[in-house]
């Protein structure tokens, strides 16, 4: 079929139609569909035109006729959260923290920039899934570690997601494992919980709980005050790409829409230091004193970060280079006496009290030392 172009004069009937549209003519041309390419006005309209096969404008079988649109949703600033936790598994990397971010609505994504200063930020990580993250409604009051915590319901209200109860025996192989904390990258306890009601829409109470799991008891205040940040640790909380190097330098991050470039109003920024918690030893445990013709004998018990589970050897794993600890004897708050042990007794005699000015009663602080972290988490006991 010829593709030339024609001219013809347009019958007033047709005045109105423009460039583009496409026409049928009357006489030997009933029937041919013509397709107007121009248009000049004369003592006539004149229309130049071009055939086209009928066949052009026919639903195709391969088209989609369910034509839907969706409303534009404006970028909205993400939440993000990042925790700088001790190991979890023992399985993954130590030093690095780990980042969770959700937002109301989910952008579908989330992107991770990083810069040592305020300016040529590099992606370190595309966030794909919403992590669950709540603030609380309640209190949540110091409870003793290793036992279930059966008080109050601890009122949650989440930005989005789910939670759900499960029984008492999953909770022991790590299930429904949480942070509480302050918001900040350091300060997280970790609990899990056994029930999970939902009260309303976004909001539960968490009861059933242990508290200060993986030795994070060292981090329990005496009170988590509504308003504390609160985020379920599952596959949707990553860890971030921070090299071993970049311990305890500040940097600073710019998080947002995984579609939005970095310095769109919708990112957020944030600047922080992070110490590599899972470098971190726990703090020991069963600190105390007894009275002996040597003078008081101090004494712990060491935990271990790493395969603390079996129950096959004498005592758990080191989990450190060497065996190390560093004591303090407080009087008034103040450190009047400061040693570096390797074993987990010490004996405080007579002549050092006298050197030290302790007439009464004094404090002992007692940390495990990694070559790696430094000094872990103190445990402390009054003595007298």
């Amino acid at each position: 079929m010829s593709r030339e172009t024609v001219r013809f004069a347009l019958p007033p009937s047709l005045a109105h139609i423009g460039a583009g549209d496409v026409i049928t003519l009357d006489g030997e041309e009933q029937g041919v569909l013509f397709r107007i390419d121009r248009l000049e006005q004369a003592e006539m309209q004149l229309a130049d035109a071009v055939r086209i096969e009928p066949g052009i404008y026919a639903p195709s079988d391969l088209s989609d006729d369910r034509v839907s649109t969706k409303p534009f949703v404006a970028p909205v600033p993400v939440f993000p959260v990042f925790l700088d936790l001790p190991l979890l598994t023992g399985s993954e990397v130590p030093h690095p923290p780990y980042i969770a971010v959700t937002a109301d609505p989910w952008p579908g994504s989330a992107a991770v920039y990083s810069a040592t200063n305020d300016e040529d930020y590099a992606l370190q990580e595309v966030i794909s899934a919403q992590a669950v993250v709540g603030t609380t409604q309640t209190p949540l009051r110091r409870a003793s570690v290793g036992l279930w915590d059966d008080g109050a319901p601890l009122r949650v209200r989440l930005v989005d997601g789910l939670l759900e109860s499960r029984p008492r025996e999953a909770l022991l192989n790590g299930a429904n494992l949480a942070a509480i904390g302050d918001g900040t990258p350091g300060n997280w306890e970790l609990f899990q919980f056994a029930a999970a009601s939902l009260e309303d829409q976004g909001v539960y109470a968490l009861s059933g709980r242990l508290r200060g799991q993986l030795g994070t008891d060292a981090a329990m205040p005496d009170v988590w005050p509504d308003g504390s940040t609160i985020v379920l640790l599952d596959e949707r909380v990553f860890q971030t790409g921070l090299l071993r190097s970049e311990r305890r330098v500040t940097k600073n991050y710019r998080i947002g829409p995984g579609t939005r470039a970095y310095d769109d109003p919708s990112f957020v920024h944030q600047v922080h230091t992070f110490d590599g918690n899972g470098l971190r030893p726990y703090a020991p445990v069963h600190l105390g004193a007894t009275a002996t013709a040597q003078g008081d004998q101090i004494s712990w018990i060491r935990r271990t970060r790493l395969d603390d589970d079996s129950w096959e050897g004498l005592d758990v794993p080191l989990g450190e280079e060497t065996e190390s600890y560093l004591l303090r004897i407080r009087v008034n708050g103040g450190i009047v006496r400061e040693q570096v042990l390797s074993e987990p007794r010490w004996i405080y005699a007579p002549g050092m009290k006298v050197a030290d000015g302790v007439t009464g009663s004094y404090s002992v602080d007692v940390a495990q030392i990694s070559a790696s972290f430094g000094p872990g988490p103190f445990a402390r006991t009054t003595v007298g």
